[in-house]
């Protein structure tokens, strides 16, 4: 069975007086995002070791697969924090839930122990790894093939059983509605807090002592002054307010509290909020002058983790960085997960410059934030979290005015390569940028691949300016290729590819100049514009006071309503006539001195029309006045109405004037059931009517001959009745005028030779 190592914690805080200086024992740093459960105290936390057997030619070890204790994360650790293992360490768990045995699992050998070098009992080891609730193991080490290095020593598996406690229901900071209503009061974050208390702190000038053995890295000499950068640009108004007074932490030269920072401060579940068990180690915080960068890293060597579970991987890195590494405290100065929740790290107070055991060489100056999960391919870590990390390294950076795009001079530790190719000597300056990966100062992949890669954008996200800043849609009118039309009145929406929480207002410009304003989290704005052409952009403020402004949309305004030149007119027009459907055209001309949109017929029927259409067939039912209403519409949304009113009227064959021969016919096929027929040349039919506009009706076939058409006693035309497949009431011929009048038609048969006969079906006039 593995040796278990019971660590457990009180929620007690002691004070001694010690050579007349106040000393705080068991306590933490700002309560920022304390959980509601809060009264639950810290978690008992289990961590068990066992040895690896180590074959006899020294080229690999192993632990033989057996029960175990429950236990949620592993490492492998041995005796010297220098030593490294060359080639692959290995471990398959079985599963709680299922019972079921894992894959091997690769466990990073990258970690270097000496991060806190000079502590007694500091081991090497591999990165840690969630692997969620076990009670079996296997572990196989491998030593390199190439290498004359044989295993380290004292090699040696711990597991860690996390404890179960309440969850700490924080508010991840990548929350899009956190700066909906501006920034949060501390405390008042959305993160559930504890009620902080006003407790009494030391002098900053006061004497106090610490632990003589703490030496995080090799000595440095005091650093240059550091490469200059273009200052950070704050806020017109500050966007949060001074934080308030943390909980005094143990034995400290520092000042209480941190200074203000430019931008607002994300919501951070404190180690009370992820019940951090503080018996672990009762050593006091050291702290820096400033942070000047921030090391981005990745840990628990999975993403295969709910975001529920965030708070006992927190809780297990604690325990193996103190009983497993040997380290004073947790690593890290923040850890977030992958739904981006921010947890605060080693203890000293979220708001102050606490010294963490991060980057070997480059802890001073620096904080390290490390997010959960595995990124060492190609799989990028969530935009929860890298917004997280952008902001939470935008707040600690704003609160010595670093800027987070720029770069800075820091001062190497520990001679050292790294993993991007430099080489670095202990005491000598060199330029980081302020957002910088483990990789960048130490000879590791971490943060990974991807995570790596997405630096460039976290960096822009913390920095500013604003980005992907667009016009999405103006509403209050039309739009016509790049040019909206409205009357007076328009809501402009938007859009930014920069997430609301980093931003602190938005504005609507019209002309150059505002006239609306909104939060970072506002979408859209309204404006009242006066006639004419505008220019209408967006502006949007970044947390660090850097603004970004779209590109200008043409806005014109226009009161003016269209007009029509000429007014909506009824002719009857070629095609199949029946009593419930006659042919005719309706046509009009409309113009608005901007832009016409369309023209609408509203009655008898709703069509719509482009701006270039002036003319549309329809029909009318025979005999009943119809009125015909249209409305002309401009880009504004300005109108103009006009209507005209037409009777179809259908004269039949025998209500006109015969000369000649002509023959009766019937047939359902004709209008009224008959029809007259003539092959007499010269043979006439004479209708007189008062109307606007007459067509003439026959029936047609191959054999059909022709007639001569006179108009009030002129001749207008020769009509050819014949036709190649067989049609009855075809209104063949068409003629209108200006107005109505009185007016005669006359029909002549010509008398073609071959096909002499024509067949009439009436006359059709329009009043």
């Amino acid at each position: 069975m593995l040796t278990k190592r019971r660590v457990w914690a009180t929620a007690a805080v002691t004070t001694a007086a010690v050579a007349g200086v106040l000393v705080f024992q068991g306590v933490t740093g700002d309560t920022d995002g304390a959980p509601a459960d809060a009264k639950s105290g810290p978690v008992e936390a289990d961590v068990h070791e066992a040895s690896l057997k180590v074959a006899a030619d020294g080229g690999s070890a192993a632990l033989e697969r057996r029960d175990t204790d429950p236990f949620s994360l592993l490492g492998v650790t041995w005796t010297d924090p220098a030593a490294k293992v060359t080639g692959t360490v290995e471990a398959r768990t079985r599963s709680v839930a299922t019972g079921g045995w894992s894959d091997w699992l690769t466990l990073e050998t990258e970690m270097d122990g000496r991060t806190e070098t000079g502590r007694a009992g500091v081991r090497g080891s591999t990165e840690p790894r969630w692997v969620g609730p076990s009670d079996g193991v296997e572990v196989r080490v491998t030593k390199g093939g190439s290498s004359a290095a044989g295993l380290p020593a004292g090699l040696r598996l711990d597991t860690v059983d996390p404890g179960t406690g309440s969850s700490s229901d924080a508010e991840p900071a990548a929350f899009s509605a956190a700066l909906a209503e501006g920034p949060a009061e501390d405390g008042e974050s959305g993160s559930p807090s504890a009620t902080p208390t006003e407790d009494t702190l030391p002098d900053a000038g006061a004497s106090t002592s610490a632990p003589a053995e703490e030496v995080t890295e090799e000595p440095v000499p005091t650093p240059t002054t550091e490469s200059p950068e273009p200052p950070t640009t704050p806020p017109a108004t500050p966007t949060t307010p001074a934080p308030t007074t943390p909980t005094p932490t143990p034995t400290s030269t520092a000042s209480p509290t941190g200074p203000a920072s430019t931008v607002p401060k994300p919501p951070i579940v404190s180690r009370a909020g992820w019940q951090a068990d503080e018996s672990l180690n009762d050593e006091a915080p050291d702290y820096l002058d400033s942070v000047k960068a921030v090391f981005v890293h990745h840990t628990a060597g999975t993403n295969d983790y709910t975001c529920s579970q965030s708070v006992a991987i927190v809780r297990s890195l604690h325990a193996f960085h103190v009983k497993s590494n040997g380290w004073k405290d947790l690593g890290y100065n923040f850890i977030v997960d992958k739904c981006g929740t921010v947890f605060e790290g080693r203890k000293g107070g979220v708001d102050r410059p606490v010294m963490g055991a991060h980057t070997y060489g480059f802890n001073r100056d620096t904080a390290g934030i490390a997010v959960i999960g595995m990124y060492t391919g190609t799989t990028k870590a969530p935009a929860a979290a890298t917004t997280a990390v952008a902001r939470l390294a935008a707040w600690k950076l704003g609160q010595y005015k670093a800027d987070p795009a720029g770069t800075v001079a820091l001062t190497a530790g520990a001679t050292q390569s790294s993993g991007t190719g430099k080489s670095y000597t202990a005491g000598q300056n060199y330029t980081f940028s302020r957002i910088s990966g483990h990789r960048d100062g130490f000879n590791t992949e971490c943060p990974g691949a991807a995570l790596y890669g997405q630096l460039g954008s976290i960096r822009s996200l913390a920095a500013g300016p604003p980005t992907g800043l667009t016009v999405s849609s103006i509403t209050g009118g039309s739009t016509s290729g790049t040019t909206h039309y409205t009357k007076s009145a328009v809501k402009v929406s938007w859009t930014s590819t920069t997430p609301a929480v980093f931003l602190t207002k938005y504005e609507l410009l019209v002309d150059g100049k505002v006239v609306t304003t909104g939060t970072g989290s506002t979408t859209s704005g309204s404006a009242t514009l006066a006639v004419g052409t505008h220019k209408v952009q967006v502006r949007a403020t970044h947390q660090s006071g850097r603004t970004a402004t779209s590109a200008a949309a043409t806005v014109v305004a226009d009161r003016t309503a269209p007009t029509f030149s000429a007014k909506p007119s009824l002719a009857l027009r070629t095609g199949t006539v029946n009593t419930t459907a006659v042919p005719l055209t309706l046509k009009w001309k409309a113009a608005d001195a901007v832009a016409l949109k369309e023209v609408r017929l509203t009655a008898p029927v709703a069509k719509t029309y482009g701006p270039t259409v002036l003319s549309a067939s329809h029909t009318a039912k025979s005999g009943a006045a119809t009125a015909w209403n249209t409305t002309a519409y401009d880009r504004a949304g300005n109108t103009a109405t006009a209507s005209v009113t037409g009777t179809p009227v259908i004269l039949q064959e025998s209500s006109a004037k015969r000369t000649g021969t002509w023959t009766t016919k019937s047939s359902s096929s004709y209008l009224g059931g008959k029809s007259y027929s003539s092959s007499a040349k010269n043979a006439t039919m004479t209708w007189t009517f008062t109307g606007r506009s007459a067509a003439l009706v026959v029936s047609r076939a191959s054999t059909s001959g022709q007639v001569y058409v006179y108009v009030d006693g002129v001749k207008k035309a020769t009509v050819d009745l014949k036709s190649s497949t067989t049609k009855y009431r075809d209104a063949l011929w068409t003629t209108s005028w200006a107005t109505n009048g009185a007016h005669t038609v006359k029909l002549v048969v010509v008398g073609t030779s071959g096909r002499p006969a024509i067949t009439t079906d009436g006359l059709v006039y329009l009043k």
